[in-house]
């Protein structure tokens, strides 16, 4: 039995792509973009480049809901590609997440599962400015960590040429949620979505156009422009899915689960087109092989 897990967005930068499996009897596979295909990661760049760019001549702050594992050092690495091209104007970029900084520095122990073109650039940033700190802080020297509750919010005085990495990524819970009332109301701020949001969630919620939220206590306006770059997500897209599951040589039964129903459905019908079937699975429902 295969299990999929978060399959992955081939596109991710840093860590190199994971090995194929080619046999299985049952394979239980992840659902979770399979209604939609990812912008190219080109594009995407394209489209961060320009949101930053914007931000930084309007005067606002930059939020990023991101999640700890994986995406917020993707964010990071692809900030500091836009600092070494003379692109990013900001002053500062703050992490503030004690878990995603905890998780950054593991990512600078253990940089031999980057992939060599992303672990150049970082080699590469080092040299030139002479530093032994191969890491994503010589590719983005301007990175701050905010591990404290009290450096957390004194980041409330920063009003404008700051981006803030923080948790949660759906913004239901962490240090984001203080971020958001600081600066939703302000129409300089941008807040940047970089992965999923779920139904009924608060980021779910500003994506879909709400005009106010309620933020630790109060009632907050949301005059702040938010943008939404798929690219950027952590899951694999439907053709990206569909590739992952034609590798397999034989014809194992596939289940598809971890996906809104529309989602699934729309993948199940997407994979007989190709050739293959798949089944939605029910609640109790028992697998046996």
């Amino acid at each position: 039995m295969v299990f999929s897990g978060d399959l992955g967005n081939s596109q991710a930068a840093l860590l190199r792509d994971p090995e194929i499996i080619e046999t299985a009897d049952v394979v239980l596979m992840e659902s979770t973009y399979g209604d939609r295909n990812h912008r190219s990661m080109q594009e995407t760049l394209d489209e961060f480049e320009q949101v930053v760019m914007e931000a930084s001549e309007n005067g606002g702050n930059i939020l990023i809901p991101s999640f700890a594992v994986g995406r917020t050092q993707e964010i990071i690495f692809r900030l500091g590609e836009l600092y070494q091209k003379g692109k990013l104007k900001q002053q500062k970029v703050y992490l503030d997440s004690p878990m995603a900084i905890a998780v950054t520095e593991i990512y600078h122990r253990y940089q031999d599962v980057y992939n060599d073109e992303d672990l150049d650039a970082i080699e590469e940033s080092a040299a030139r400015t002479h530093s032994h700190n191969k890491s994503l802080h010589s590719l983005l020297p301007i990175l701050s960590y905010t591990t404290t509750t009290e450096e957390s919010i004194s980041l409330n005085k920063v009003v404008s040429g700051a981006i803030i990495i923080a948790g949660s990524g759906m913004c239901n819970g962490g240090r984001i949620r203080h971020h958001l009332k600081q600066n939703l109301w302000r129409k300089q701020s941008h807040v940047i979505f970089v992965g999923f949001q779920a139904a009924g969630t608060p980021g779910r919620t500003l994506i879909d156009g709400a005009k106010r939220m309620k933020l630790v206590g109060e009632d907050i306006a949301v005059r702040a422009q938010i943008h939404t770059l798929g690219g950027f997500s952590a899951h694999a897209s439907q053709q990206q899915l569909i590739d992952w599951l034609s590798h397999f040589k034989n014809e194992p039964r596939v289940y598809l689960v971890h996906g809104e129903d529309g989602a699934k459905h729309t993948l199940q019908q997407a994979i007989r087109d190709s050739g293959r079937e798949a089944t939605i699975p029910e609640l109790n429902q028992k697998i046996t092989f």
